[in-house]
């Protein structure tokens, strides 16, 4: 089950709006032209957000098909791993010993 999630460069990845509101404070204290083109930057970097949230995997999705999807997930894990003790406790394997 394998999704394609797109890689996203570092500057994506900057979730903070801090600095940008900073930036906007800043220039209100100094009534600053800059006011409008640091909001420009804010109002850009809250729709990049926006579309980020928009493409991410699964959020087309309710709350009870992410549980239910989540839920079979795990059963998968358990399955699989009961599988693995098996296989283990079988000792088909062996392993060579370095001489």
């Amino acid at each position: 089950m394998a999704t394609n999630q797109p890689k996203q460069g570092s500057e994506n990845d900057d979730c903070s709006f801090l600095p940008l509101v900073h930036d906007v404070i800043k220039c209100m204290d100094k009534d600053s032209q800059d006011v409008h083109q640091e909001l420009v930057k804010f109002k850009t970097r809250i729709q990049e957000a926006r579309e980020q949230i928009g493409a991410m995997p699964g959020i087309d999705k309710s709350l009870s098909e992410q549980q239910h999807e989540l839920e079979t997930l795990r059963e998968q894990v358990h399955t699989k791993n009961q599988l693995l003790q098996k296989y283990k406790s079988l000792c088909m394997f062996e392993v060579p010993k370095a001489s």
